[in-house]
């Protein structure tokens, strides 16, 4: 008899303890615009790039001159430019194909982004280089998109 409570007890701890790991982690998952960690696996439809396209929303001026301290600090301009390919994807209208959401992953979590995002996945068999993690905050990630809309809205 005791044996059977001692069993009874376990499995009640075990139960209990995965209810509250649970709970911490989908109050983690929701305050970040982090992947969904579960998400490992390439999906057929990119998360990210459902809404209209970033450049479809007003310029924040502000965050755009931030953005491009950053753009030019950060090493983008490595990979990256307007109206001709580097080692990057050519970034000309890149606001009018894509959302801000799936611009400001792709910036944030680059290693992530390849293995999950369609998108991001052809661009890396495309380009044979896997977009480098800059180490930026989310909100440096938006005024770097700030940024390529005033860029692609200058149509520079």
């Amino acid at each position: 008899m005791n044996r059977y409570a001692t069993c009874l007890l376990v499995s009640a701890l075990v139960v209990l303890a995965g209810c509250g790991g649970k709970a911490e982690d989908q109050g983690s998952s929701s305050a970040s615009a982090s992947p969904a960690p579960a998400a490992g696996k390439l999906l057929a439809k990119s998360l990210y790039d459902d809404g209209p396209r970033a450049a479809d929303s007003p310029v924040d001026a502000a965050a755009a001159a931030a953005g491009e301290k950053l753009f030019s600090t950060k090493g983008c301009t490595a990979c990256h430019a307007w109206g001709r390919k580097l080692t990057g994807p050519d970034l000309k209208d890149v606001t009018k194909q894509r959302t801000a959401t799936w611009m400001e992953n792709q910036i944030l979590h680059p290693d992530v982004m390849v293995k999950t995002d369609p998108i991001a996945r052809a661009l890396f068999a495309q380009f044979a280089l896997q977009m480098p993690k800059q180490g930026l905050t989310e909100t440096e990630a938006k005024q770097v998109v700030e940024y390529l809309k005033k860029r692609d809205k200058d149509g520079k």
